[in-house]
């Protein structure tokens, strides 16, 4: 009944290929999608940051296959002995992370109960398309003068 989504993002958080499937997929089965999606866009990147999921020698070949020879990985087996609390070893993993809640915060995404895949399909490209254009009106106004000058009222010009 549920449903996950794999997203590559560009270094500004921008998801920028994803595939979606059924909640019961592997994280590794969602990676060729994944990068096809990439390909397909012409966004396919050098470098690439993966979490501990896709600790595997498959993963690394499949990568070289594709053309991707940079990439890191987070080994499995890195916990610290002895530590409840595990250190966040995220390093640039985070801005995925950060696109991942993104998305979540749309309820649309989160309670989705969308049957068909490509509902589901749409749902992510309006809320990419969402965040896309947020992130531009950001962009565009980091050097406003509105902050330096307050709005005056037409009363006291």
């Amino acid at each position: 009944m549920g449903w996950k989504w794999s997203v590559a993002s560009e270094r500004h958080g921008i998801p920028v290929g994803w595939a979606i499937d059924g909640a019961n997929r592997n994280d590794v089965r969602m990676l060729e999608p994944t990068l096809d999606a990439l390909a397909d866009a012409g966004l396919l990147a050098d470098i690439l940051h993966l979490d501990r999921g896709y600790d595997s020698g498959a993963v690394r070949d499949r990568l070289r296959a594709a053309g991707i020879d940079q990439f890191e990985i987070q080994l499995r087996g890195t916990k610290v002995p002895g530590v409840k609390k595990q250190p966040l070893r995220l390093e640039l993993r985070w801005i995925v992370e950060a696109t991942n809640t993104w998305w979540s915060n749309y309820g649309r995404l989160r309670r989705n109960t969308d049957r068909r895949a490509r509902h589901r399909h749409a749902a992510l490209c309006l809320a990419t398309t969402v965040l896309i254009v947020g992130r531009l009106i950001d962009w565009r106004d980091r050097w406003s003068p509105r902050d330096a000058y307050p709005l005056r009222s037409l009363a006291t010009i």
